[in-house]
C-alpha cells in the first residue's frame, strides 16, 4: 500500500509535458455565459458563514451595511449557487455562470411585518457596478443577466419582487419592454386574452423552462410569477392576465416567437 501511495503522489505532482503556445485558435470565448443574481435570505454574518463554510457558494457577496463587495470564489472556478437550473436550453448553469449573492432577507421577515425587505440604493449601485464589470470582461449578453427565480422558478424566488430590475435596465445592462408598446398590446389582450398554451410558448421563447401542455398548473403559475416579479412587480400572483401578456409579447416579438407559438402543442 505504501508503494501505491507514493506512486499516486508522484503522478499528482508530475510536471506538465512540454507545450508549445505559439498558436491560438480564433474561435474561442469566455466560459462565463451567465450572471445570476440571488438574495441570501439572511443577515450578513450568517450569509458569510453559509457561503464560505458550507456546500453552497458564490463568486461574489454584496454586503448591505456597510456596502462592500467580497470575492469568495475566483471567477476561474465554479461556484455552487445555481443548483438545478435552465435557461434557453442551457442546463446546470453553475458551470457557465458567475453567481452574485446580495445580503437581503427577502420574505424571511414576513412575521415581523416586512413582506419583502427592500434593497438599499447604495447596495444596488454596487451590484450594478459589479454586473457591468463582469459582463464587459466576459462578453455576457444582456439577456443572460438573470435572477435565480428565472433559472429555477419551481424552487426559487430570489432576488424577489423588491429587486429593482428596472435600474439595471436604465443602466443599459438588461433588456426592458417599451412602455408605449406594452400599453398598445395590453389594450389588444384585454379584448381577447391568449390561452395558456400561448403563455407557455412565449415564456419558453423568452428563456424559461416551462410546461408546454396548455394547462394552467402550479408549475406554469410559478414561471409566470417569476416573470412578473421581474417585469411587473406590483402583482406577481402567477395569473396570465392582459398586462403580463403585453409585456411578454413585446419582449418576445423580436425573438422569432411567432414561429415557436404556432407549433403544435402536445
Amino acid at each position: 500500500m505504501a508503494a501505491v501511495s507514493v506512486s499516486l503522489a508522484l503522478v499528482a505532482c508530475s510536471a506538465a509535458p512540454p507545450i508549445d503556445t505559439r498558436y491560438s485558435a480564433q474561435s474561442q470565448g469566455s466560459r462565463v455565459q451567465f450572471i445570476i443574481l440571488h438574495f441570501t435570505w439572511d443577515d450578513w454574518e450568517n450569509s458569510l458563514r453559509i457561503l464560505t463554510q458550507g456546500p453552497v457558494s458564490s463568486h461574489y457577496l454584496v454586503r448591505d451595511e456597510p456596502v462592500r463587495i467580497y470575492r469568495l470564489v475566483a471567477e476561474s472556478q465554479r461556484a455552487f449557487h445555481a443548483g438545478e437550473s435552465a435557461w434557453k436550453g442551457h442546463g446546470s448553469l453553475n458551470a457557465a455562470s458567475i453567481g452574485i449573492e446580495i445580503v437581503n432577507a427577502g420574505n424571511r421577515l414576513a412575521d415581523q411585518g416586512i413582506d419583502w425587505q427592500p434593497y438599499p440604493e447604495a447596495q444596488i449601485d454596487a451590484v450594478i457596478e459589479l454586473v457591468r464589470w463582469i459582463a464587459e470582461r466576459h462578453g455576457v449578453p444582456p439577456e443572460n443577466i438573470l435572477g435565480h427565480s428565472d433559472i429555477a422558478p419551481q424552487r426559487k424566488v430570489d432576488p424577489g419582487p423588491r429587486f429593482p430590475w428596472h435600474r439595471l435596465a436604465e443602466a443599459g445592462l438588461i433588456p426592458w419592454p417599451d412602455e408605449g408598446a406594452v400599453l398598445a398590446r395590453r389594450a389588444e389582450f384585454e379584448r381577447a386574452l391568449p390561452d395558456v398554451a400561448w403563455f407557455q410558448a412565449r415564456l419558453a421563447v423568452h428563456g424559461y423552462q416551462v410546461p408546454r401542455h396548455g394547462r394552467l398548473d402550479e408549475e406554469t403559475r410559478r414561471v409566470i410569477s417569476a416573470f412578473q416579479m421581474r417585469f411587473r412587480q406590483s402583482r406577481y400572483d402567477g395569473a396570465p392576465d392582459a398586462e403580463t401578456a403585453a409585456i411578454l409579447a413585446v419582449l418576445t416579438d423580436a425573438d422569432g416567437a411567432s414561429v415557436e407559438v404556432t407549433e403544435t402543442i402536445t
